[in-house]
């Protein structure tokens, strides 16, 4: 039996608009924004992921867990070094630390880890 559908991700961030944004940029999803609450979906209303603004919001330490990374978010894409330059583009961050090779490490402009993985 089903209890729960449409799991949705709540990131907290110093900025909840930016980084939207900045995720609605990579997914191509559109942004709806009200105070210190955005969230972004596709076209067919399928998904959602919802970012809070937070204050006193520390980002995550990764690697290590000084301040843990509690979650992050891998997406797919058809070739590593294009998607690299494109995230970079819009204010990504490439982590220090590269620990495979089928996927690569980025911080979000609220320091959040994600993974750009090969399809």
């Amino acid at each position: 039996m089903t209890i729960a559908m449409y799991p949705n991700f709540v990131y907290d961030c110093p900025d909840a608009k930016r980084l939207a944004e900045f995720y609605g940029e990579i997914l191509g999803w559109r942004v709806e924004s009200r105070e210190g609450w955005c969230e972004i979906r596709p076209e067919d209303n399928s998904n959602c992921i919802s970012f809070q603004t937070v204050e006193n919001y520390k980002a995550p330490t990764w690697p290590t867990q000084d301040v843990p990374q509690q979650l992050h978010l891998d997406v797919m894409v058809p070739n590593l070094d294009e998607a690299e330059l494109e995230v970079l583009k819009i204010g990504a961050v490439k982590a220090e630390h590269q620990p495979g090779t089928t996927f690569r490490v980025f911080l979000d402009p609220a320091g959040h880890p994600f993974c750009l993985c090969s399809a």
